[in-house]
């Protein structure tokens, strides 16, 4: 796909997601998510990190955390979600829509994963009912490599994951077993997310299922 048709993709997702959460109650603004340890307010506070730090104070952020992005990224996100209410993520995220920012190194495939993955850190451990369109997932899941995968520490030894709603599967080594579910949830698997019980199919499903403690951050 185009740069253009991308991040038109990148621009209906924070939309669709800025309006889905600008309809959260109070409670689930402090619920857990897939990203551990961070409420809906820390995931979306790192989802518009980028709008609000500027290059110098990035710079000095990682100074204070040695160099180590994810220790850098977490002390912000809960900083800022101290320091910002609800309303006004949702705000960033909404008037940002069409904000250029990319993952330093990155072309915009990388932003879109971002904040697919990122939005359903929040849905899919809250049980809201949005799914991301498909076409989107499917961008997300060609561009996911396998060095990607192991950063996360997925272990996909003996299995074969396989969508139900995508022409898409990926096989660990000597796969013996189908763990089958939406494009969407075996995005989050690849990434490291542990899913909310029910929602993949097949006999090493339990492997990726286990409430919403999961991955963090970045």
């Amino acid at each position: 796909m185009s740069d253009t048709e991308v991040r038109a993709a990148i621009a209906a997702e924070r939309t669709e997601l800025a309006e889905v959460l600008a309809g959260l109650d109070a409670a689930a603004w402090e619920a857990p998510t897939l990203c551990a340890g961070w409420r809906p307010r820390e995931v979306l506070a790192h989802m518009t990190m980028a709008y609000r730090l500027s290059l110098p104070r990035f710079a000095l952020d990682m100074v204070k955390a040695r160099g180590n992005f994810n220790r850098m990224s977490d002390r912000r996100a809960r900083a800022d979600a101290a320091a910002l209410t609800p309303a006004e993520l949702v705000a960033s995220l909404r008037d940002n829509a069409g904000h250029p920012w990319k993952p330093p190194g990155s072309g915009y495939e990388a932003t879109l994963a971002h904040e697919v993955i990122h939005g359903m850190d929040i849905t899919v451990a809250l049980g809201l009912p949005r799914r991301v369109p498909v076409d989107r997932v499917a961008i997300v899941l060609e561009g996911t490599r396998p060095e990607q995968v192991r950063y996360f520490g997925t272990d996909l030894s003996g299995v074969e994951l396989r969508a139900d709603d995508l022409d898409w599967s990926l096989a660990g080594d000597a796969p013996e077993s189908t763990v089958t579910g939406a494009a969407q949830d075996l995005l989050l698997v690849l990434c490291g997310r542990r899913l909310p019980a029910g929602r993949l199919a097949g006999e090493q499903a339990s492997r990726y299922e286990a409430g919403v403690e999961g991955s963090t951050g970045s």
